[in-house]
């Protein structure tokens, strides 16, 4: 072999490790876009999951609850209701009674809530979000009527439209006498006239029927006890602001809870399952960047006599450890910035025009909600540059072993 031929074939031989690294590094930033496209709409979707749920249970929860931090219920005279009334930024106060009953309708019996609510409960905004349909008043004093959860009416096969429809109620009682054998002195009656239905989550849907407070009161001879009180804060007040001062007028017998706190569990349960997938795709992008590890390593072989030249001329480890460093920053945040602004793109697609669809007819929303925050767009980028850290740490530091005198 001549020594043209030797040349031209190591020539060759350099420029396809040349491409195969090119190729390979192409790759790598592919990997960290991808990685990064799929972090930005799944946490987008989570956010948008959040909100929804806050948004269902605005519908039926109040902004602000009062509940006794013991026991079940608590004596709520007038004029004790008329102080809190009177507590800036409190617009509209609802009494509540809430206590499992057993209806019957059409020998149809199904054991759920009763939730009597004072009649201003629609003034707060209620059922603005899902589905209602029927009358939005609870009935007069000799004819009370009630709203029920869809699935409630589905299971009783309470249909609004037949004629003297009624829902008979059951609660028991002490009897007076412990030798009674009259079963009227087991329970109270009395019944309820179907105006409406909701639909908003199924865990109201299926547990719950709105009626006047007056008439739970007496069923269930409550008297002036409530189990809770359910507060509208005027428009443009704190609602934090509201519940400190509730707090501090109310003091340690009673929870003033806003609506996070009142669905704590699931609220939480969302934000683990957020943090848990955000951890799982994280380890999956550390995974895609051994492309920059492998890139940069093969890239350090490659240009061992180039890295030797540049210490024969001065340069410390340290600056070689650098030069590779920055080539795997450069090309982690190439990807990096193409996956978010991607990743932003999709997310505001699914949310302008609802490309994926829940697949759910009879959902509240057609399509999967989403909510972009930028904070998480920042901790996306720090898990990108820490994964890129670590992926080309490594090569950078066996670039920067190059023996000089061995490689010249």
């Amino acid at each position: 072999m001549n020594t043209s031929s030797f040349i031209a074939g190591r020539y060759f031989r350099s420029k396809k490790k040349r491409n195969f690294i090119t190729v390979l590094s192409i790759i790598s930033m592919v990997g960290v876009a991808v990685g990064t496209i799929a972090l930005v709409v799944v946490m987008s979707v989570f956010n948008g999951l959040e909100d929804l749920i806050r948004s269902l249970f605005a519908s039926f929860d109040a902004e602000l609850k009062i509940e006794p931090a013991k026991g079940k219920s608590f004596l709520a005279p007038e004029a004790w209701l008329a102080e809190i009334r009177d507590i800036e930024g409190v617009e509209v106060l609802t009494e509540v009674i809430e206590d499992n009953v057993l209806y019957e309708h059409d020998d149809n019996q199904l054991v759920a809530k009763i939730k009597g609510v004072s009649d201003n409960f629609l003034d707060q905004g209620r059922f603005a979000n899902g589905y209602f349909w029927g009358d939005t008043t609870l009935g007069t004093e000799l004819r009370p009527g009630a709203i029920l959860g869809r699935g409630v009416g589905f299971f009783l096969s309470i249909h609004l439209n037949e004629p003297n429809s009624s829902l008979k109620v059951f609660y028991p009682k002490a009897p007076r006498s412990a030798g009674s054998i009259d079963p009227t002195q087991l329970y109270n009656s009395a019944q309820l006239e179907p105006r409406a239905f909701f639909s908003i989550e199924q865990q109201f849907d299926d547990e719950y029927v709105i009626a006047p407070l007056h008439f739970t009161r007496d069923l269930l001879n409550y008297g002036e006890k409530r189990t809770a009180l359910e507060i509208k804060v005027k428009e443009g007040a704190s609602v934090a602001d509201v519940q400190k001062r509730l707090k501090a007028h109310l003091g340690q017998d009673f929870l003033v809870k806003n609506a996070d706190e009142q669905h704590a569990g699931l609220i939480r349960t969302v934000k683990l399952e957020k943090l848990f997938v955000f951890l799982t795709l994280t380890f999956i992008l550390a995974i895609a960047s051994f492309n920059i590890f492998f890139s940069l390593s093969m890239l350090a072989i490659e240009k061992k006599k180039d890295i030797a030249v540049l210490k024969a001329m001065g340069a410390r480890d340290s600056m070689i450890r650098r030069i590779f460093l920055k080539q795997g920053a450069l090309i982690a945040l190439s990807g990096a910035v193409i996956g978010l602004v991607l990743g932003y793109l999709t997310v505001l697609a699914q949310d302008t025009f609802g490309l994926v669809s829940l697949g759910i007819s009879s959902a509240v929303v057609d399509a999967y909600p989403v909510r972009i925050v930028w904070s998480d767009f920042a901790w996306i980028s720090v898990a990108v540059i820490s994964i890129t850290l670590l992926a080309s740490w490594r090569p950078a530091i066996i670039a920067s072993q190059v023996e000089t005198v061995r490689e010249l």
